[in-house]
Order: structure tokens, then C-alpha cells, then sequence
């Protein structure tokens, strides 16, 4: 079992034994955006969902924190999205925590099953979270954004905000109804688009989950591609 430790406000830390792992898909709030977005990962391949957004379930252990990936070839990538967690004494929803998550992707498998592809590589969180009910009013105002880094230049390659995203309790509704929110559950709400033209094949990712008092949620790795398998 893994866990996770965040710095909260007024410098609390809560510690959080990973139990469920779950990544939204395709959960932008602009649906035509969307399904413009399914149609062109069709064109490349990728099979499109019976339904947004799309949910995928990962092994708990696949939920971490860490500075380093390692991964079967070059063609995996990060994603900037947020991630919602439910501390073992949650009394309600706004006990729960939301924080910075880069959900790293092959790409290469995901032309067989969005969901393998998920499951090939770690969710990665954040170092600070905030309580919820301290932030559900202004969440949709803080910054999202990531960077990439080739021969060690940073590049950035998203840059948003959660409002872009179905919010956090619209997944808190749907999730609860589903009895998905237990103690220990990690759920990462999905992704925003991409800067055109930044190749996403990088040797680090960074990613920035941000108020607008300053306080910053960080998630940064770097990747490495491991040998050829002796087939």
C-alpha cells in the first residue's frame, strides 16, 4: 500500500494510506470541445469512450509521490490535472483535500485501451493541498499549468485553470452516488488541453496547482526510459 503526505494550511500535514486510485477522462466542462478532442485521437487510432466523461480504476499502489518515472519506451507523457483525496477522518466533503496531480500516460498503448495506458504508468501528486471547503468557492481561479523539459529547457505546455475541468463536486456527486468515495480514495478529475507544437516526449515533466495568495501544490519528475527487454 502506498501513501502520501501533504502540507496543508497553518501547517498541518495529513497523511493518507492509499486504498482506490481513479482517473476521470475526457472531462472538460465545454462538451463539443470534447468530443472535437475524441474525434481527433480516433483519426490517430485511439478508441473513443461509449460515454463522457469516462472513469478508469488503478492499482492503489500506482498513486504517488515521487521525483522520478520509469518507463517501457519514449512515447509516455504527464498530464496537468487535480487531484481530490479522502483523508481516512473526512467527516464531509470539505474535509476532503484537493492538490496538484500529472497523470503520466503511455501513449503508445493507448491506441489498444485508454484505460491500459492509464494503468502503465504512476499518478503522480502534489506536495501542498488544501482542504476543500477552505477553497470550493475560488477553486475554479487557481492556476493550472505544466512544463516539460528537453536537454534542460523548460517548456511550458499547459496553462489553465479548473474551470476548464467538470468541477470538483460535480465528481464528488457522481463518485458519492457510486459509493466510489471511501476512505483512502485518490481521484484525479482529468486534464487540460495542450500547448500545439511542444512534444510532450520529455525528459521531466513539472506540474502547478496555484491560488492566488501564492501558495503553490507541485508535482516534478523526471523520466527514464529503461533498456530494451532480451526477447
Amino acid at each position: 500500500m502506498s501513501h502520501l503526505l501533504f502540507n496543508v494550511a497553518e501547517g498541518q500535514s495529513v497523511r493518507v494510506e492509499v486504498e482506490y486510485a481513479l482517473n476521470g477522462g475526457y472531462a472538460g466542462r465545454d462538451t463539443e470541445k470534447v468530443q472535437h478532442h475524441i474525434d481527433e485521437l480516433a483519426r490517430l487510432g485511439v478508441p473513443g469512450p461509449e460515454r463522457i466523461p469516462t472513469m478508469y480504476p488503478l492499482p492503489a499502489m500506482l498513486a504517488v509521490q515521487d521525483d522520478h518515472v520509469q518507463v517501457a519506451h519514449g512515447q509516455t507523457s504527464g498530464e496537468a490535472e487535480w487531484a481530490l483525496i479522502v483523508p481516512a477522518d473526512a467527516a464531509s466533503a470539505d474535509d476532503y483535500l484537493v492538490t496538484a496531480a500529472c497523470d503520466h500516460t503511455d501513449r503508445a498503448l493507448e491506441v489498444h485501451g485508454v484505460a491500459w495506458s492509464k494503468q502503465a504508468s504512476p499518478d503522480l501528486l502534489g506536495d501542498v493541498a488544501w482542504r476543500y471547503g477552505d477553497v470550493k468557492a475560488s477553486f475554479d481561479d487557481f492556476s493550472l499549468r505544466a512544463w516539460v523539459t528537453h536537454d534542460g529547457v523548460d517548456t511550458l505546455i499547459q496553462d489553465g485553470t479548473p474551470a476548464e475541468l467538470l468541477s470538483v463536486d460535480h465528481w464528488i456527486a457522481r463518485l458519492g452516488e457510486a459509493g466510489l468515495l471511501r476512505p483512502g480514495t485518490v481521484f484525479l478529475g482529468g486534464t487540460i488541453g495542450m500547448v500545439p507544437e511542444v512534444d510532450q516526449f520529455a525528459d521531466a515533466w513539472r506540474v502547478e496547482l496555484a491560488d492566488r495568495d501564492g501558495n503553490v501544490s507541485t508535482v516534478a519528475y523526471t523520466v527514464e526510459v529503461l533498456p530494451e527487454p532480451w526477447q
